[in-house]
């Protein structure tokens, strides 16, 4: 695995009007050291088309310094971005290729800039000599290497102010301010690449005019859609990371892109969408392999957790943790296998060709404020026949798969609320919010649901082994009692939500 550090800096013009201040005055330095000038020999890797810098991803094979290597960066926010660190090598590191491959996919990699870098360093430390922050003056040199403006040249330098590991970033506008009265001036490229690029690329006269904002139904529907095309994109080597809630957000991302071609099936042409809808089932399917035991665990573990010792009997944990490993499959390697494969590059390509050429159908030309309300409110309707369902049924797995049918209705409805917000406004958000609270109701009583049967499981299990099955009959009972209270409360979440006036203010 590579090497990652979280990488936050400043970047400021240098010109010979401002040049840099003595820093030893700004609060908290003890001494700025001087550590010399080190050349550094950059070679920057992108697509033909310039896609790792479209999203802001920086690729480079860099010689010099002390963290020669290749060097592979993600924006985090506005001056932070992950940093992953391999050794030096003459070829893509396997790592780099795989958290590349949603941007990659069948292309290769190639140079498209080479930056020739003079810097001289100092470090700025406290008064006990620990660092604050690393301060550079960057004299740098830029040829194009492929592309537009292939062979064009670009000087300039630059000043930048990096943070130290776990630093305070407030440090960083203390150097800052003292910058600005030396009338040093914040860069306005976020990266040497940026700047390359924008300054070897000839410039051409626009044509054409500026893109407008969304008009249509279809408009709206389409940036919907190609949000979350790109959080899919975005979330891919987030999830071969291992980072946290990764997998979730890319699971969430593939259900609310499905479910907008099922409730927006009037704008977008079914026969395009359908057969795409069930390639985004079966990717939410592997991400979910182990995200239910995941939530499952988490529950248990807490509940748990909140009895007092007195009542926890028996190797209650070691048995949960027994019972959870024997379920889990091994979905971090399949998971990566899933991300690597044909079907999963296939998928991402024809999201990318639906996004480019959309399937539109006649009602896509239509004002918003008429085609959208009456999809949503046409999942309303639906929702409104399971809810009504699940609440003539008796307590009982008749109710409790009801409610869970009513859940998924309601997930849909939230996702079409949601979707229609930026056309819609206030009404779609007030709309979304009743609906989620609906949604997220039964997802807790379905969840107490799953979480009974596997309470039962234990107990049976613990029985067998001649442990005490008191503590798993306790939590079962719990369980229980949360099922009941969601049940009653849910008529009273329910009429919120189908309060006619939302409805009606979609509508206007």
């Amino acid at each position: 695995m590579a090497d990652t550090k979280r990488e936050i800096e400043r970047k400021y013009e240098a010109t010979d009007a401002a040049r840099l201040p003595d820093l030893s005055r700004v609060a908290g330095v003890g001494r700025v050291e001087d550590r010399g000038v080190v050349e550094l020999d950059a070679v920057y890797y992108d697509t033909a088309g310039l896609r790792l810098a479209a999203d802001s991803l920086t690729l480079r094979r860099r010689t010099g310094g002390d963290d020669e290597g290749w060097h592979l960066k993600f924006p985090v926010a506005t001056g932070i971005r992950d940093e992953l660190h391999e050794p030096l090598s003459d070829t893509l590191p396997r790592s780099f290729a795989a958290l590349l491959r949603s941007r990659l996919r069948h292309d290769e990699p190639a140079p498209v800039v080479r930056l020739l870098s003079s810097r001289a360093l100092q470090h700025l430390t406290d008064p006990d000599g620990t660092l604050l922050a690393e301060i550079s003056v960057d004299t740098v040199c830029a040829e194009r290497l492929a592309g537009e403006g292939t062979g064009t040249t670009a000087t300039w330098t630059e000043i930048e102010v990096e943070l130290a590991d776990d630093g305070d970033p407030a440090f960083l506008d203390a150097v800052g301010k003292r910058l600005r009265k030396a009338g040093v001036r914040p860069s306005e490229s976020g990266s040497k690449l940026a700047r390359a690029l924008a300054e070897t690329t000839p410039v051409r006269e626009e044509k054409g005019r500026r893109k407008e904002a969304p008009q249509t139904a279809g408009d709206h529907v389409l940036a919907y859609v190609r949000k979350q095309i790109r959080t899919i994109v975005d979330l891919d080597p987030a999830v071969r990371r291992d980072l946290p809630d990764s997998v979730h957000k890319m699971r969430v991302a593939t259900r609310r892109l499905r479910s907008a071609f099922t409730t927006y099936r009037a704008i977008l042409d079914r026969g395009a969408t359908d057969p795409v809808g069930a390639e985004l089932k079966w990717l939410a399917g592997e991400l979910g392999v182990d995200r239910d035991q995941e939530v499952l665990d988490e529950r248990l573990s807490t509940r748990i957790e909140g009895l007092p010792g007195t009542l926890v009997l028996g190797p209650v944990r070691g048995r949960l943790q027994v019972w959870s490993a024997a379920r889990r499959t091994g979905s971090r390697r399949r998971i990566i296998d899933v991300l690597d494969g044909k079907r999963y590059l296939d998928l991402l390509d024809t999201l990318d060709a639906l996004s480019a050429d959309p399937p539109l159908r006649s009602a896509a030309s239509r004002a918003p404020g008429k085609a959208l309300p009456r999809a949503v409110l046409k999942d309303y309707r639906k929702l409104a026949r399971r809810m009504d369902h699940a609440l003539e049924q008796p307590p009982g797995p008749g109710r409790d798969e009801a409610m869970h049918e009513a859940r998924k209705a309601a997930k849909r409805t939230r996702y079409a609320g949601e979707a229609a917000r930026p056309a819609l406004g206030k009404p779609a958000k007030r709309f979304a919010k009743r609906v989620k609270a609906v949604q997220s109701l039964l997802g807790d009583h379905q969840d107490s649901v799953v979480a009974r049967e596997a309470l039962r499981t234990l107990a049976v299990q613990s029985h067998a082994a001649g442990e005490t099955a008191f503590t798993w009959g306790l939590l079962y009972g719990h369980e229980e009692a949360t099922a009941d209270r969601r049940e009653r409360e849910l008529p009273g979440v329910w009429e919120r939500a189908a309060d006619p006036v939302l409805r009606a203010d979609l509508k206007h």
